[in-house]
């Protein structure tokens, strides 16, 4: 859903969403192999969880090319906030005021690096509505990419497609958990650009189980 009601005017869209939009106006050939596929793996840091009341603080992302993580790509932005924010947050050191960006340069500069990319993370669809949060005084009501949970995409690989997944443990698909589980090392966990570099390591090891299953295509895999 858009986000916007009917009887409010669609706000104004500036030419960085519209390129956007262009971008991704032409589809992804399904038959196009796994490493043909470019990734953008992202993960946001909020206030909290409450998509009413919390606030973006940052965006973390890092680019998959080739099946290669491009590290000199990644990059983690911060947003000033509307309103202030818990002194947790702040102990924490998520904030830094100094580098926060106005909600146009943090929308522009974000979706600039999501482009026409398979949007990808771990609770992905958090991250997605948070960002929106921000793009929809932009005119962004959604996103026309592709998008691929590595949660979800770690729970078919392990149970098949048609599983029960409320009988599954939702701890054993942790991002902690599974990076434990394939022996991935989480140095710089719960920052917005360190939590999206695990989970493009996550996909990486996700994306040789799906080939070992015979997803070996883009229709494949987001299906």
């Amino acid at each position: 859903m858009s986000g916007w009601k009917f009887w409010q005017s669609e706000p104004k869209k500036p030419d960085f969403i519209k390129e956007y939009l262009e971008r991704n106006a032409q589809k992804i050939p399904g038959i196009r192999t796994l490493d043909q596929l470019e990734f953008v793996v992202l993960d946001t840091e909020t206030t909290g969880f409450d998509l009413k009341k919390d606030q973006l603080i940052s965006f973390g992302a890092v680019k998959i090319k080739n099946r290669k993580i491009q590290v000199s790509e990644s990059v983690e932005l911060r947003l000033k906030q509307k309103s202030p924010v818990s002194q947790s947050v702040r102990i924490h050191g998520i904030l830094g005021d100094e580098k926060a960006l106005s909600p146009e340069e943090f929308a522009e500069k974000s979706i600039r690096i999501i482009g026409n990319s398979i949007l990808v993370g771990h609770h992905v669809q958090f991250d997605l509505e948070m960002l929106l949060q921000v793009y929809r005084p932009f005119g962004l009501g959604q996103f026309p990419n592709p998008v691929l949970d590595t949660l979800s995409l770690c729970m078919r690989l392990d149970h098949g497609p048609l599983a029960d997944y409320s009988q599954i443990k939702a701890e054993d698909y942790s991002l902690d958990s599974l990076c434990q589980r394939f022996r991935i090392e989480t140095d710089d966990r719960h920052t917005a650009s360190g939590d999206a570099f695990l989970t493009a390591q996550l996909l990486q090891k996700l994306l040789i189980l799906a080939e070992k299953k015979g997803i070996d295509t883009f229709s494949k895999l987001i299906r």
